[in-house]
């Protein structure tokens, strides 16, 4: 079988292609299912000298080499030929472009450094429902029916006794039903609440909730954790006080003031004058709450502290302006 004609023309036929169209159908004309390099490989099996057969399958297996290597290389030929097309004009020598890169968002980055602080003390992270029940987001947690305490959190109701969670310490009861003492958890979140939109308030905010229990748990630990806390954040030359409030599931409860970021306690417009920050709300879990998850009151104690996390972010980046945060505007946002 001379294949020494056949090779001439393989040649021939792939210096002629002009583009990957002709390129795909010189490959077929050879190497396809009914090319001709394929036939010939289908009518050698009818020869029956050994020798004759062997010589026949060396020189075929040379022309496919050959149809593959001559494809291979005019394949390679037409992509330089087209990349030389494409920048035909451009001056390759100039700067490249900068393609800005993304990063977190201020609010995510001020949960993760949250997070950060906290697991250093050795609260874990859980998460729970933003749609949640009523019972969790309120009865479980001292807020009797019809109580006044209720219009604290203007909320988003739905049908069933279900409603957008207004805090996540809904977390802590079903954390707490599941699990035993001892318990350090920290609980961040997206809530829901019916404010108008302003500088200082949303419709839809984050928070984190926080809390311990175990035996002879006391305030002191409490003020303890939260002073750690708020060092890290905030800076050690900053004051921390605490004020007496109300929470219908902590008794005692308090709020807590960090020392203006930006007059250190001076006044200014700010801290109106006052030279405080608050920051977050806290205080003893009640024993009402400990009782609802079958918990031994008096066995166990513990405490919980709730904090909104734009308030957070706004006073440790100057921000005076909680809209910035859900305006995505790529000025804003580039300075974080």
């Amino acid at each position: 079988m001379e294949t020494n004609e056949i090779k001439a023309q393989v040649k021939k036929d792939f210096e002629n292609v002009k583009n990957n169209v002709e390129l795909a159908q010189v490959s077929a004309k050879y190497n396809g299912k009914n090319g001709v390099i394929t036939g010939l490989f289908s009518a050698m099996r009818e020869l029956t000298d050994k020798e004759q057969k062997s010589k026949a399958g060396k020189d075929l297996n040379e022309l496919k080499t050959l149809a593959e290597q001559l494809y291979n290389e005019k394949e390679l030929q037409l992509i330089n030929e087209q990349r030389a097309k494409d920048l035909s004009g451009i001056d390759v020598t100039l700067p490249a472009y900068i393609i800005a890169e993304g990063h977190l968002h201020p609010i995510t980055k001020t949960i993760e450094e949250i997070k950060a602080v906290f697991m250093r003390m050795g609260f874990s992270v859980e998460e729970g429902p933003e749609i949640e029940k009523d019972y969790y987001n309120f009865g479980a947690l001292n807020f009797p029916k019809e109580h006044p305490a209720r219009d604290m959190h203007d909320t988003f109701h739905m049908e069933d006794n279900y409603l957008l969670r207004t805090h996540t310490s809904p977390i802590q009861v079903r954390v707490m039903e599941k699990n035993k003492p001892p318990l350090k958890i920290l609980a961040p979140g997206r809530v829901y609440r019916r404010d108008a939109m302003d500088a200082s308030h949303s419709t839809v905010f984050h928070q984190v909730e926080g809390f311990l229990v175990d035996e002879g748990v006391k305030f002191s630990d409490l003020k303890g954790t939260l002073e750690v806390f708020t060092r890290e954040m905030f800076g050690k030359d900053l004051k921390v006080r605490f004020r007496p409030s109300f929470f219908p599931f902590t008794e005692p409860s308090a709020e807590v003031d960090v020392q203006c970021v930006n007059c250190k306690g001076k006044g200014c417009a700010t801290c109106k004058q006052t030279g405080w920050l608050e920051i977050l709300g806290c205080g003893m879990i009640h024993p009402n709450v400990l009782k609802g998850v079958n918990y031994d009151s008096e066995k166990y104690t513990g405490f919980a502290f709730g904090m909104g996390v734009e308030r957070v972010a706004m006073l440790k980046y100057g921000i005076d302006d909680m809209r910035l945060f859900f305006e995505n505007d790529v000025r804003f946002l580039k300075q974080f």
